[in-house]
Parts: C-alpha cells; structure tokens; sequence
C-alpha cells in the first residue's frame, strides 16, 4: 500500500463546513478559473489570427509577383503571365494556386455621390472558393467568352456610401488618354471587414477590361498572385520562388506588404503570453499558500508521523499527493469552463464586436486542442513543481513542538 497516498486521500476529504473545506475549494476554483481563462484567451487568440490572416490572403493571396517599379500608384506596369512558372505551378509540391490580376484607379459616379476606387481585375482563374466566404449578397462575375464581362462586385462598405444595391448599374471613369467610360452591372457585394486596406478602396471586375482600357495582350497582367499549401512554409518557400522569376521582377510576401497588420497580431500574441505568465504566477503563488496553511492545520499530525518514525520525505509526498488532487480536480473544471465557453461562443455567437474596429462582427473561437493540452500540461507541471516550496517547510517541524502546537 502506498502510504503516502493513502494519508493524503484522508486529509482531502475534511467536514464541509470546516476551514480545510474552504481552502480546498479555493485551491480548486483558483485553478480552475485560471486555467479557463488560459484556454479562452488562447482559444480566442488563435481565432481571432486566423480570421483576419485568412482574410488578406483570401483577397491577396500568399505572394504577389510583379515587376519592378518605382513609385506608390496602385497600377502596375505590365507583365507576361505566359512564363514557365505560371504555366507548370502545379508541378511545385508546394504551390497550391496561382492566378492573375491588375489594378486600375478609376472614379465612380452615381446622381449624388462621386468615389475615388480601384478597380482589381481578375480572370477564370480566380479562386471564388477562397472568396466565397465573404460574398455576402449576390453572386461573383460571370465570365463571357467573348469579349470582358461587364460584371462587378462592390465592398458592402461602397455599397452604403453611394447607396447601391445588387441588380443595379454603375459608370466608372478612367482618367488616362483619352479617358475612358464604363457601365458596370453590380451582381455581388463582399465584406472583409479591412476597410482601411480593401473595402474602402477595392472593387472586383473582369481583367479583360483593364487589359482591354490599357491596350494589353491577353497574356499581359498586372502581377501574378501565389497560394502555398502551407501558410507556415511561407518564408522557406520565398527563396526558391525568387529562383523561379525573371530578373526584373520581385516576389513580395502578402504579410510583409501589410505588415502593420500582421505586427498588430504579433503584439496581441505577446500580450497573451504575459498575461499567461501573470496567471500562472497567481496561481502558483495561491497554491504555495494554501499548502502552507496545510501543513500548519496539519502540524500536530505531521509531529505524530515523525514521532511513529516517518520521514521527511514521507512527510512531504503526503502533501505533494494532496496538492496533484488539487491541481487535478481544479484542472477539470477549468477544462469544462474553458471549454464550455468556447463551445457556446463558437456555436452561438454570444459576443459580437465593432467590425471597424476588430475586422470581424463577433469574437472567433478557433479549435486547437494541442494548445488545450499544453495549457494543461503546463499548469500542471509548473504548479506540481512550486509545491515543493512550501513542503520544505516540514523539515523544520520538530515532533515534540509540533504535538504541542494549538
């Protein structure tokens, strides 16, 4: 029979309503309520990432490859698509899809309100899977087999501002020479929530009109967008396309092109680890505490274990055993709030926020079950380790003292 273990179960179980009862219970709902808190802000984080990093690469891709030019303008010079890399992407493991595109500055004109846009053309090569998730009313363009579809979708954010609706035409204005005039039929609406970058700015037509405004070949395009199979391989995958490109051209990483964005992600994940070493540290410091005021309601029990021969070491795997009952009972129920919150916010959106503000209109619960693991490991372990502070302390009790001790 393991000893140690036995006297520790005893110890655990006090009378309701006596003071080893209510240490019990805050020792656990310490725990508990950190380790949920750990897994909702983790939880949240990685969701919150996630949506806003599937966002941008869903409207900009991974990479974007165009040639070299100086200057901020959003039109690019030209470039053939008809190279080797464009044409045999599916032969690269990591290449998942690549498609064209080009960008065209215009102004947008309705009875009563003028808007400067941007104009992203896009041929059949457009990933609409990606893209689908933020087509909010409508439907995506239409491609004509001859000719270039008259087709656009707006952002739901111009939509408002010149108050047009699904079904109805607009007249866009190319300001070049001579200049030019369209009349676009408005089939869709999406919304990414990044006003700053795409909503306020962009919308989405036929390539083939740009091509067609700026006197280009059907082989020519603005640039050339790259996803990648693994978002976590961007960086080895950089070098080998830049191997694969003409000399006059670059390859730029989508993440480096918003990188205040992706900056702002970055601080938000550090501000999460230090609130989780925050946590951790209370935590660890209750536990500390609450074995300490143990071992003094246990100290006339520990002098009769010394005087009966045991040892030290004995002594403290007692309550080393109590406190891994503590930490484990405090570990399950913070699973089950943790968890359980994720769960209701996941399934019914509870808590909505500011789409201006935070990129999308309720809090995102992203499933990462390793992290859920780790936080529990890591609580565990670093607690289980900390316990062997207080437990120090019965090495100093003396049996005849501690017998005495009221």
């Amino acid at each position: 029979m393991n000893l140690p273990y036995f006297i520790s179960k005893r110890i655990n179980k006090p009378e309701s309503k006596s003071f080893s009862s209510t240490i019990h219970k805050i020792a656990v709902g310490s725990i508990s309520i950190g380790l949920a808190v750990m897994i909702v802000s983790f939880l949240i984080l990685k969701g919150f990432q996630e949506t806003v990093k599937e966002k941008i690469y869903a409207f900009s891709a991974h990479f974007q490859v165009t040639k070299y030019y100086y200057g901020s303008s959003f039109e690019e010079p030209p470039m053939n698509i008809n190279t080797a890399l464009y044409k045999n992407y599916k032969d690269l493991g990591f290449v998942d899809h690549m498609q064209e595109y080009a960008h065209k500055a215009g102004l947008m004109k309705t009875e009563d309100e003028v808007l400067g846009i941007v104009v992203k053309g896009v041929g059949k090569s457009f990933d609409t899977v990606r893209f689908s998730s933020h087509l909010i009313e409508g439907r995506f363009i239409n491609y004509n087999s001859e000719g270039y579809s008259r087709e656009v979708v707006l952002s739901k954010a111009i939509a408002n501002k010149l108050r047009i609706n699904t079904g109805e035409d607009i007249i866009l204005h190319f300001f070049q020479d001579p200049p030019r005039t369209r009349k676009l039929n408005v089939v869709g609406i999406y919304e990414t929530n990044l006003s700053e970058y795409y909503d306020d700015r962009f919308i989405i037509g036929d390539i083939r009109m740009i091509q067609r405004l700026n006197s280009w070949a059907d082989s020519i395009a603005g640039g050339m967008e790259i996803f990648v199979k693994d978002v976590n391989a961007i960086d080895q995958v950089k070098p080998v396309l830049d191997s694969l490109i003409a000399h006059d051209q670059y390859v730029e990483k989508v993440s480096e092109k918003y990188i205040q964005v992706f900056e702002w992600l970055g601080l938000i994940k550090r501000q999460v680890n230090i609130f989780l070493a925050i946590i951790l540290v209370v935590v660890c410091v209750n536990m500390v505490s609450i074995i300490l005021i143990m071992i003094m309601e246990r100290t006339q029990m520990i002098g009769t274990l010394k005087a009966l021969g045991a040892d030290d070491g004995l002594i403290r795997q007692v309550f080393s055993y109590s406190g891994a009952r503590l930490v484990t009972k405090g570990m399950f129920f913070g699973n089950l709030i943790g968890l359980g919150f994720c769960a209701v916010q996941y399934y019914f959106e509870v808590i909505t926020l500011n789409p201006h503000d935070y990129y999308m209109s309720v809090v995102p619960v992203s499933w990462h079950w390793d992290i859920v693991l780790w936080l529990n490991l890591l609580t565990f372990v670093t607690v289980f380790l900390i316990l062997i502070i207080p437990t120090a302390a019965i090495a100093g009790i003396q049996p005849i003292k501690a017998i005495r001790f009221d």
